[in-house]
């Protein structure tokens, strides 16, 4: 039977009982997590958000709740009312292990089938299956941690830009389709047929708008929206702590986001990491650790082998350089053991997933030099490997000859998957660092041009302005990512704020003066009455909660998340919509079979 509260109101949570409430008449409310019928009493661990506490029902305190008692089952939902004792076989393993309560009054309040998975932390169901009852993987407590996390890193967020004289504004969900970067989300418009918003990817333009409109300083917790494909880190729905600051340069922005981070890891880790954060260009990034958002928790950095193979007899090297490509890498110091044949063929096979065509390598054993590649080289050139990548007794070198992306992607994550291979990730160290000096543009290879490297409004070096034109590829922004732990965390620059340089950027990524003003003519048109320099900075708020939780899934720390193929198994979105609505917006489907 179904019982309505009545007149009980939770008077306690119930996981914050301890010794000094001994001899409290308490009333709690929570599921069932866990039930024990011991004959004369029954054993039940009652659950909720702040933890459980275990509920004893006696027959000789109180014969009716013993009897309703022992008609309920996990997660049935219910209220009882008793009094607090200690308990006589603690349990060290519960915050409230200390003590019990013997009800002296239950009601059910609902009823609950078995549920189709375990409400435990350590269930190892399938993620479509938590994804699927989302509302019950909720209740375990990691994920509650979680959110709680969330909660609390955004308060923090919050008082601190407060504090900092920022001014939260909110800017529209519904905007224009622009280019570069990632797909858009288009959501048409029934009253302008054929016409259609873009979900905005960022905020990027409207909080530049504001900033010409005298703002100063803007912030705001915004819901991002990019139609790419996903991965562990990535959902095509995001939250962004998004920032933006008037009458600023590089440092004034760097120096205030280190105060801000400063102030999340101690008041939500009560961790004080060291200021300032250290900084790396992206050139010195890239040359060292093949990524510009580095792990720096462990070594194995990447060393330039280009010259001492150019001219080997070795055409895997010198053919690969001759060809515009690079040699370049890394020393396994100390594991060559660790390392058989089969399981240099396993690297080997890892590298490929990057485009690398191979994996050379040398061990360097007590008996001595064991390589397959060792015969193609001169001994000096060996010789010269072997000093650069400063290799001793027990080292394993892996090195990769490709085109410059590829030897750095395929190095870069080569020298991670090693690391968790044996096991010298700390997850409890947290290394941060600011990677600076980004190029402005990237070359695409399908589009045959250049596009901006992180977007188009980005203000390149000054000293670099003259190049725009002539060499575009040697122009570096005034861009700057936060890396924590070889995630990217946040990332901004400095912006532009005149016409004339934003119509070169334009040019130079190929837009004709009548395109850019077509895709950006009203940001174009405000540029003429009066910009501030300004810039910013966005943190992907999802990552930062990954690495303050130590998650390595984003779905783990958002409430309602997609799946890889962004499609919602719990309300079973993306979903068809009838014809009716599609002839509202006039728009008729040609499928693909």
């Amino acid at each position: 039977m179904i019982e309505s509260m009545g007149n009980l109101r939770r008077t306690h949570m119930c996981g914050d009982l301890r010794v000094g409430n001994l001899n409290e008449e308490i009333i709690l409310m929570g599921w069932v997590q866990k039930k024990r019928n011991l004959g004369g009493l029954i054993f039940v661990d009652l659950r909720d958000t702040t933890g459980i506490t275990q509920i004893v029902f006696d027959n000789e305190v109180s014969k009716e709740a013993f009897e309703k008692a022992d008609k309920i089952k996990g997660e049935f939902v219910i209220a009882i009312k008793g009094k607090v004792y200690e308990r006589q076989s603690k349990n060290d393993d519960l915050a409230t292990g200390d003590i019990e309560v013997f009800a002296e009054e239950l009601k059910i309040l609902d009823k609950a089938e078995t549920p189709p998975i375990y409400i435990k932390d350590d269930d190892d169901v399938s993620e479509t299956m938590r994804l699927k009852y989302r509302y019950l993987d909720l209740r375990k407590a990691f994920m509650q941690n979680n959110l709680k996390t969330r909660h609390k890193t955004l308060k923090v967020v919050r008082n601190f830009l407060d504090n900092e004289n920022f001014v939260d504004v909110e800017t529209p969900m519904l905007t224009k389709p622009t280019p570069e970067g990632a797909r858009d989300y288009l959501v048409p418009s029934r009253v302008n047929p054929g016409k259609f918003y873009a979900l905005p990817q960022s905020p990027q333009l409207m909080k530049q708008m504001l900033m010409v409109s005298g703002m100063d300083r803007y912030y705001q917790v915004v819901k991002c929206f990019r139609d790419e494909d996903l991965r562990a880190n990535r959902q095509p729905e995001f939250t962004q702590i998004d920032i933006e600051m008037s009458f600023v340069d590089i440092d004034d922005i760097l120096e205030m986001n280190e105060r801000l981070v400063y102030k999340i890891f101690k008041e939500v880790k009560d961790i004080e990491i060291e200021l300032p954060i250290k900084r790396m260009t992206y050139k010195e990034a890239m040359e060292r650790f093949g990524s510009d958002k580095p792990d720096l928790r462990f070594g194995f950095e990447l060393k330039d082998l280009t010259e001492i193979v150019k001219d080997s007899e070795f055409k895997v090297f010198s053919g690969n350089i001759a060809n515009g490509g690079e040699v370049r890498g890394i020393n396994i110091k100390g594991y060559e053991k660790e390392f058989s044949r089969k399981g240099i063929s396993k690297l080997e096979k890892y590298v490929k997933n990057y485009g690398a065509k191979g994996l050379a390598w040398i061990k360097i054993t007590e008996e001595g030099i064991s390589s397959p590649i060792t015969k193609f080289l001169s001994e000096e050139e060996t010789n010269n490997i072997i000093d650069k990548l400063d290799g001793e007794k027990g080292d394993l070198l892996l090195i990769v000859a490709d085109k410059p992306s590829v030897v750095f992607a395929s190095l870069g994550h080569l020298r991670i998957e090693v690391a968790k291979k044996l096991n010298l990730i700390d997850d409890s160290l947290y290394e941060l660092v600011w990677i600076t000096e980004f190029p402005l543009f990237e070359y695409d290879e399908e589009e045959d041009r250049y596009v901006a490297k992180h977007h188009p409004f980005t203000h390149p070096m000054d000293e670099d302005i003259k190049l725009l034109d002539t060499e575009p590829e040697k122009v570096r922004a005034k861009a700057y990512d936060l890396a924590i732990n070889g995630d990217e965390i946040g990332g901004g620059s400095i912006r532009i704020n005149n016409t004339q340089l934003q119509q070169k950027m334009f040019k130079a990524l190929g837009f004709s003066e009548e395109e850019a003003w077509s895709k950006f003519g009203f940001l174009l048109e405000a540029f003429k009455y009066g910009v501030p320099p300004h810039g910013g900075i966005a943190y992907g708020f999802d990552r930062l909660i990954m690495q303050l939780t130590e998650s390595n899934n984003i779905r783990d720390v958002i409430a309602f998340p997609k799946t890889q193929n962004a499609t919602s198994l719990l309300t079973k979105a993306p979903a068809e919509v009838s014809k009716e609505q599609l002839d509202e917006l006039q728009i008729k489907l040609n499928l693909k079979k």
